[in-house]
C-alpha cells in the first residue's frame, strides 16, 4: 500500500504528513512537490519524495505511478487556474491507476454560492466522473486564517468585519491535518463526504473568546464591504488581495460557511479543538 500527498511542503500538507508519520511506515508514504529541495529533510526520515506540478500533466505520470492511496489538497490561485491544475492532477490520478482520491475541498461545495466553491465542485464532479473511489474533505475555515487579525488586536486596533452576523466553524490546521490524514490511511471512507466544521461562532463571538485569551475587551467594528475594503487598503493589504478579502467576508455574511457538523468527532474520535485553545496557540506563536 503506497500513499501520496501532493503539496506536501504547504502548511496543511506539511501538518498531514507529520500526522502520518506517527502511524504509517516512511516508505509507505510518498510526497508531490514543485520543488523536491524543500522536501530534503522528509527524504532524509525514508519518505519518497516526486516531482509534480499540476501545471506540467508529464511530471504528474511518474508523481502518481504505483500509488494506492492519493490526497490531493487543493491548490492556491484563482478559479480558473485551481480548475485547470486540479483537473490534471485528477486526470493523471486516473491514468496512473490510482484506487482511492482524497480530496479537500470546501463547506457545501455542490450548492454553496461562497466565491471559492466553483474550483471545488469542478474538482469533486471530475473525481467523481473517474469512478475512483472517493472523500471529499470539505474543510471550513482555517482558525490561522484569522491570524492578521489577531495580531492587529494585540497591537491595540479593533476587530474590523463586513461579515455581520454569519457564522463560521473554524478549526486549526492540525485538526483537518489529522481528519485528512486519517481518512487516507484509514479503512471505509470510500465514496464519502464528510463536511469539516468547528463550533458555529459569529466575528463577536469569536472576538470576545480573543479577549478572554488576551485578558481584555476586543471592540468589535462592523463596516460595509466598502469600509472595509478601504480599511484593509490602509492596513497596507497589497491591491490584488482586497477583493478576495471583500469576497470572504460577503461569503461569511451570507451564511456559506454556517454548517453544523460532527464530521470531526466521526474521524478524530474527539470534536474540533475549542477555539479559545486554538487562539491561545496562535496567540502564543505570533508574540
Amino acid at each position: 500500500m503506497k500513499m501520496l500527498v501532493t503539496g506536501a511542503t504547504g502548511k496543511l500538507g506539511t501538518k498531514v504528513v507529520e500526522t502520518l508519520l506517527k502511524t504509517v511506515p516512511a516508505n509507505q508514504l510518498a510526497v508531490s512537490v514543485r520543488n523536491p529541495e524543500k522536501a530534503e529533510g522528509l527524504r532524509t526520515r525514508g519518505v519518497e519524495v516526486r516531482q509534480g506540478d499540476f501545471d506540467r500533466p508529464e511530471t504528474l505520470d511518474s508523481a502518481f505511478a504505483g500509488i494506492n492511496r492519493l490526497l490531493i489538497i487543493s491548490a492556491d490561485g484563482d478559479n480558473e487556474t485551481r480548475i485547470r491544475q486540479h483537473t490534471n492532477a485528477v486526470a493523471a490520478a486516473e491514468r496512473a491507476g490510482v484506487t482511492f482520491i482524497a480530496y479537500t475541498s470546501i463547506t457545501k461545495a455542490k450548492e454553496s454560492k461562497n466565491f471559492l466553491a466553483p474550483t471545488h465542485k469542478a474538482t469533486e464532479d471530475a473525481i467523481v466522473k473517474t469512478g475512483i473511489p472517493y472523500s471529499f474533505l470539505r474543510n471550513n475555515w482555517y482558525l490561522e486564517n484569522e491570524s492578521s487579525s489577531i495580531q492587529g488586536v494585540i497591537a491595540g486596533a479593533p476587530w474590523v468585519t463586513s461579515a455581520g452576523n454569519g457564522k463560521i466553524g473554524w478549526a486549526l490546521q492540525q485538526d483537518y491535518a489529522e481528519a485528512a490524514a486519517a481518512v487516507l490511511s484509514g479503512n471505509g471512507h470510500e465514496n464519502t463526504i464528510y463536511e469539516l466544521s468547528g463550533k458555529l461562532l459569529t466575528q463577536e463571538e469569536l472576538a470576545s473568546a480573543l479577549g478572554t485569551v488576551l485578558g481584555k475587551v476586543v471592540p468589535v467594528q462592523q463596516v460595509d464591504d466598502t469600509t472595509y475594503a478601504g480599511i484593509m487598503k490602509g492596513a497596507g493589504v497589497p491591491d490584488f488581495l482586497i477583493p478576495m478579502l471583500v469576497d470572504i467576508q460577503k461569503g461569511i455574511r451570507e451564511g456559506t460557511l454556517e454548517i453544523e457538523s460532527n464530521d470531526f468527532e466521526k474521524l478524530l474520535g474527539r470534536p474540533a479543538t475549542p477555539s479559545s485553545e486554538g487562539l491561545t496557540q496562535i496567540v502564543k506563536g505570533i508574540s
